[in-house]
Formats: structure tokens, sequence, C-alpha cells
């Protein structure tokens, strides 16, 4: 979402990107399927040294959060071509899986390498301002707030606007967040959910057999249409660090369908959702029942928030708005290196 989706605004302004991949397809089916994938991983490595070491004659390397994860930098930094310019773009709190480690080894090998890998980039793009004080206080010479964005055409409007039908509580993520910020609620979603006929819908969740609640698999050509087919949007986090540093992506997909929000208030989840305006910021369980009883039985409100909400990404968290602005940082990062 940070960098493919670009491609096309590059391609526009005359830049050609290659696309380096760490792991493969195969490695993210072994992960979440469960399965060993530790030759998947050492096969991404072995790739990934390639790629670093005959870097061809590309002019900027664009590398996300890392290059070699788990390597200490003072390895990394050797490795690195020195003669391009790196842009490090940071859309996680990374730098808390080595700094907040458990393994005092892992701390001190590794707890300032994200920060050291900031302090020598030409630029860092990060999704927040949670991130980009990191990276600031790191010593890095240009820091950049750039927001995970969508691409509009992508996402469709939401397509139930009369009320007539059940609510759809929608939420989308990967079996690792369903269990780590969903599952701690699922009771009291499915006790709202079951009030109202509703239902709770796990875009790329486990399987999970409880009433009111459906489970549907992820797929990038059928995200925005299953999106569009909700009518409340949900995205709650635990105030814990690496969670501040979270994008928002999914309230900003949500958005995108015109559907309104409850989020919790943790990191760029208070920036992103204005309470009242284009959904609800939900602290305690008792104010997250309220503001789903509230949105599944207004429909009128949920069009009138989902309209605000669908504005504010158009004007801010949107591809058209950000692909030349991230293009010409891009550009601008070469043409300072060639100084």
């Amino acid at each position: 979402m940070r960098f493919i989706s670009y491609e096309a605004a590059l391609r526009d302004a005359g830049v050609t990107m290659e696309v380096m991949p760490l792991f493969s397809d195969e490695y993210i089916d072994a992960l979440y399927g469960r399965r060993s994938k530790g030759r998947h991983a050492a096969a991404g490595y072995a790739r990934r040294l390639g790629d670093i070491l005959s870097p061809g004659d590309n002019d900027l390397l664009w590398i996300q959060s890392e290059a070699l994860p788990w390597v200490p930098w003072a390895i990394e930094q050797q490795l690195l071509p020195a003669r391009l310019p790196r842009v490090i773009d940071c859309d996680d709190a990374i730098f808390h899986r080595y700094d907040s480690h458990s393994s005092p080894i892992v701390r001190k090998l590794l707890g300032r390498k994200i920060d050291s890998s900031y302090a020598t980039a030409s630029l860092v793009t990060a999704g927040n301002s949670y991130l980009a004080e990191r990276a600031r206080a790191a010593g890095a010479p240009n820091v950049e707030i750039v927001p995970t964005v969508v691409d509009l055409d992508r996402y469709p409007q939401a397509k139930k606007t009369d009320g007539i039908d059940p609510p759809v509580i929608g939420w989308i993520g990967t079996p690792n967040t369903w269990a780590e910020y969903i599952e701690p609620k699922l009771d009291l979603l499915q006790a709202i959910a079951r009030e109202n006929g509703a239902t709770v819908r796990g875009i790329g969740a486990p399987a999970t057999f409880r009433e009111n609640v459906e489970t549907i698999a992820w797929s990038e050509e059928t995200e925005g249409e299953l999106i569009a087919d909700c009518d409340i949007g949900i995205m709650p986090l635990s105030d814990a660090p690496f969670a501040r540093g979270k994008c928002g992506y999914k309230l900003i997909q949500f958005m995108a369908c015109g559907l309104p929000v409850i989020a919790s208030p943790v990191g760029v989840n208070s920036e992103i959702v204005e309470h009242g305006v284009n959904g609800f910021l939900a602290e305690t369980d008792r104010e997250w029942a309220d503001y789903l009883r509230r949105l599944a039985s207004d429909p009128e409100l949920r069009l009138q928030m989902g309209v605000a909400g669908r504005k504010k990404v158009e004007s801010e968290f949107s591809l058209q708005v950000w692909g030349a602005r991230l293009t010409d940082l891009l550009v601008d990062a070469v043409v300072r290196n060639q100084l």
C-alpha cells in the first residue's frame, strides 16, 4: 500500500520503480497457515542480499522499515550500497520490536538499529506523528509525514442506505490482529449485534463459529466490495506502544466507502476520526456499546457521518492527492544526493 500503489504516479513523472520484496507469497501463505516457513525465509534473505549487493543502475533505495530484519545495523549498513541515497518508510512502530523485546540480548544488539538507520537516511517518510517524532529524535535529517492512503477508484460507495436490512459491523485485518484486538471485544460485539439483528463481519479473520458473527477470506479483488457492503467500520486497539504507531488504514478504508467508524482513541486514530462528525472515539466497553447501538439504530446518522468520512479521505488520505506529493519527495532525495 505504501509502495506499489504509487507505481502509476511515479511512472507519470518518468520514474521507474523496481519492486524487490523480501518474502515470497509462499512465505506469507506459510505464515498465516501456521506451517513451517524456514526455507521460504532463508530464500527471502538470500534474494535480498543479492538485491542490495547488486543494485544495478538504480538512483535510490526506497526501503520499507529495514532491509534485513533481525540483522544488526553495523552489518546492514556495510552491505547497503553507499553511493545510493536511502528513503526509509515506516508505517509501524517497528523499533519497538527490538527496544521492547523480552530478551536483553536483542535489546542490546538491535535496540537502536532502526534509530541508526533513520539517522543516516536521506529521507524518512513516517505514517503518523508518533513515528515521525521517533525519527526526528533519532537524528533523521529529513522527516515527512506521509499517511497510508487509498486509491478512491477501488472503494465503491456503501450500497445500503435505506436502513431496511440489518446492519453489518465490519472489521478488516489479519488473523493475528483479529486475535489481538477483536477477540477481547467479541462478546460485547456479539451481544450488540444480537440486540439489533446485526452481523459482525471479520474480513481476513480466522474462521469463527458464533451466532451473529461471520468471517470472510480477504482478497485484493474483493475487499472494496466487502467493505462497501458493511454499515459501520470498527478499529479497536490497546493503548500500547506498538499500537500507537499504527496508521489507521482500516478506518481510511471504511471511510473511503462512505461508512461511519468507531475506533479506540489511540495514536493517529484520534486524528482520522473527528468525534461526532465522521464517527466516534470509544475508550471503554460502555462507550463502545453506546456508540454501536446508536449507529446500528440510526441509518440517517450513518449516512451523514459516512459522507463526512468520504470527504476527509478524498482531501487527506487518497492516492489521488498523495501520488504527486510523494513522487516529488523521492525525486528531491535523488537530486539532493547529486548536488
